[in-house]
C-alpha cells in the first residue's frame, strides 16, 4: 500500500519549508498569497489531506509542553530546563526540550515541528532575530505560550513574559561595590543594544548617576573567553577601575581566571560581581559574588503558570518580574 503523503512531501513539492506549509494549513496571514497558492496546488498534486480534527485532538490532550531554549550550553539555562522538566513531571506532564542555539531560523523550524506534534503549551527563551517568523508560527498555532528571560518583541509582549528583576539586580550589585569602597566601577559583557543587556545595565547606570560617577562600559559576548580577554583590556585602558559588574557569571568567571595572569588580586585590587548565581560561583577561586535569580523558584512558578493555562484556561499576567538577591562572596571582598 502506498504511504499517505506527509507535510514534508508537500514542502518538497512546493519548494518551501515545512514551517511555511504549517502556516498555510493554520491559515496564517504571514504567508504571501503566491506562496499559499503554491502550497495548495502541491497538496492537490500529491493528494495530501490535512486532518484538522486529529491535529486539534493532539494539541488538546498530548500532555506535552515544548521548552525552547536559546542556549543550553549556558549552565544558567540548563539549570532552569532541568528544574522546569522536574516540575512538569510531578504534575503528570512531559517536557519536549529544544535548543535553538541562538539561531532564529532553527527556532522557528523547531516550534513548527512541536506544533505539528501537538504540544499543549510552550515555554520559550527566544533567540535574537527572526521575530516575525517565530511570532507567526506561535500565533497561528493558538498554543498557550509563555516567554521567559527574554521577549520576542520590545515594549508590550505578544505573549505573557516573565523574567527576573534585572534592573534591581544591577542596583544591588553597584550599591554593594560602593559599600566595599570602590571608586570606579565598570560594567562588562552583554551584546550592545539587546534588551537584557540594557536592563541589567540600567540599575548600574542609575546608581552611578545618583553618586555623580561616570560609567565604564565594555559590551560583548557573554562568555568566559570574552571576560578573560576584556579583563586585560580593562586593566590596560582603565587601570583606575577597582570594581566590575559582569553581565553574567560566565563573563565574571573569565575575569577571575585572568586575575593571576594580570597580577591582580581579585577581591582586593579588583572586586568582581557576576549575574545569575550558577553553581560554579560557589566553587570558583575566589568564590564569586553574584546576583541570584533564584532559578528553582522561577522554574516552579513558570511550570505552575503554563499548567494552569493549559488545564484551566488561566492566562498569566502579560508581564511579571521575579525577585532577585545579591549573594555576597569573596570575589567582591565580602
Amino acid at each position: 500500500m502506498k504511504a499517505r503523503p506527509t507535510i514534508l512531501d508537500v514542502a518538497k513539492q512546493a519548494g518551501v519549508s515545512k514551517s511555511t506549509v504549517s502556516l498555510v494549513l493554520q491559515g496564517s496571514k504571514a504567508v504571501k498569497e503566491a506562496t499559499r497558492v503554491a502550497v495548495r496546488e502541491a497538496m492537490a498534486e500529491i493528494g495530501y489531506v490535512y486532518n484538522r480534527s486529529a491535529a486539534t485532538l493532539r494539541s488538546s490532550s498530548s500532555g506535552l509542553i515544548g521548552l525552547v531554549i536559546n542556549d543550553l550550553r549556558n549552565p544558567f539555562f540548563t539549570e532552569f530546563a532541568a528544574l522546569f522538566q522536574m516540575e512538569l513531571a510531578r504534575n503528570g506532564f512531559a517536557t519536549v526540550l529544544a535548543n535553538s542555539d541562538e539561531d532564529p531560523e532553527l527556532q522557528t523550524r523547531m516550534i513548527s515541528s512541536l506544533v505539528e506534534h501537538g504540544v499543549s503549551g510552550f515555554i520559550i527563551s527566544p533567540s535574537y532575530g527572526g521575530t516575525q517568523e517565530t511570532l507567526a508560527v506561535l500565533e497561528a498555532s493558538n498554543t498557550p505560550t509563555i516567554q521567559v528571560f527574554r521577549s520576542l518583541t520590545s515594549g508590550d509582549p505578544k505573549f505573557p513574559f516573565v523574567a527576573p528583576d534585572y534592573d534591581l539586580g544591577g542596583r544591588l550589585a553597584t550599591e554593594h561595590l560602593l559599600e566595599m569602597g570602590c571608586k570606579r566601577i565598570a560594567f562588562m559583557g552583554g551584546l550592545e543594544g539587546r534588551a537584557v543587556t540594557e536592563e541589567r545595565m540600567s540599575g548600574y547606570l542609575s546608581v552611578l548617576a545618583d553618586n555623580g560617577m561616570e560609567p565604564v562600559v565594555l559590551t560583548g559576548q557573554a562568555t568566559r573567553a570574552f571576560g578573560k580577554a576584556t579583563a586585560a583590556q580593562l586593566r590596560a585602558d582603565h587601570p583606575e577601575v577597582d570594581g566590575v559588574i559582569c553581565f553574567n557569571d560566565l563573563v565574571a568567571l573569565g575575569v577571575l581566571a585572568a586575575g593571576p595572569e594580570l597580577g591582580v588580586k581579585i577581591g582586593r585590587d579588583l572586586r568582581v560581581v557576576g549575574f545569575d548565581d550558577i553553581e560554579d560561583c560557589r566553587d570558583s577561586y575566589p568564590p564569586l559574588t553574584s546576583v541570584s535569580c533564584n532559578i528553582p523558584d522561577f522554574a516552579t512558578s513558570t511550570g505552575e503558570q503554563i499548567l494552569a493555562w493549559v488545564k484551566d484556561g488561566k492566562i498569566p499576567r502579560m508581564t511579571a518580574r521575579s525577585p532577585v538577591a545579591l549573594i555576597k562572596r569573596a570575589s567582591s571582598g565580602a
